[in-house]
């Protein structure tokens, strides 16, 4: 089919998605995993550092989609830890680019214009001080907005999560600040990342992109539960298009309508 013909009829279809997903009901929280940038570049016979700036925009215009869409909040598993084995060079090039990405956050009209609370969840005291300094800046210059929040997961391991809040929490009881009988949900979710803010809440949707069917230890206690589905979609995380984006907010619809809780695409 000619590009002629493709195009308005996939512009039809993504009008049509997003009037059902208007009228359809709310999801809060969704979750990414941004997979496919190094298969994506060696796919294309391009230097694995270009898939990852690529991936990165397909990030920037993930966050848009949720703008418009009204989504108020949206994580993003950025650098996990496990991405500490990597190559010293491609480590390095990730901290610059993951820098220069909360460096722009910082003084975005649009962020500002929009009221988007930014902030990192994860071990962030083991990244690069220019790259923590960063991440400060931008949290501090935008903490007190709320109508979204976009949480970047770097330095992120959930079962890791789960060690620091259990560690924290025993600490408090042992100095005396809680009784080890009045620990909750609502208390281990306290004491999650990030550690003293508000907790990122309950996911409803979890998206994984570059054809991979496991959630890769991603929020393991926020996306628990019957209302939490799961999308696997085969494009690579660059090549992640809008109408793949309606279709897994669309599938997590129909999952709360009854449908079934995991699609593939």
């Amino acid at each position: 089919m000619s590009p002629g013909i493709l195009n308005p009829a996939y512009a039809l279809y993504e009008h049509l998605l997003e009037r059902k997903i208007k009228a359809g009901g709310s999801i809060e929280h969704v979750a990414i995993i941004q997979d496919g940038n190094r298969r994506y570049a060696h796919q294309r016979g391009i230097p694995k550092i270009l898939g990852h700036s690529l991936g990165a925009d397909t990030s920037e215009m993930v966050a848009d989609w949720c703008l418009e869409l009204g989504i108020k909040h949206l994580t993003l598993y950025t650098f996990s830890m496990e991405n500490f084995m990597r190559d010293e060079e491609e480590k390095l090039y990730l901290f610059g680019l993951i820098k220069n990405k909360f460096k722009e956050l910082c003084t975005s009209e649009k962020i500002h214009r929009n009221s988007v609370c930014v902030r990192a969840i994860g071990r962030t005291e083991l990244l690069p001080k220019d790259l923590r300094d960063e991440i400060l800046r931008t949290e501090e210059a935008t903490r007190k907005y709320g109508k979204m929040h976009l949480n970047i997961a770097v330095a992120y391991g959930g079962q890791r999560e789960l060690v620091d809040a259990a560690r924290a929490l025993a600490a408090e009881v042992r100095a005396g600040k809680i009784n080890a009988k009045d620990v909750s949900e609502e208390l281990v979710a306290e004491h999650l990342y990030p550690q003293g803010g508000t907790a990122v809440p309950k996911v409803d949707l979890i998206i994984r992109t570059g054809g991979e069917y496991r959630t890769s230890n991603f929020l393991p206690w926020q996306a628990n539960g019957n209302e939490c589905a799961a999308y696997f979609c085969a494009p690579y995380w660059p090549e992640f298009r809008k109408i793949d984006f309606l279709r897994a907010i669309r599938t997590a619809q129909t999952r709360r309508s009854g449908g079934r809780a995991s699609q593939q695409a």
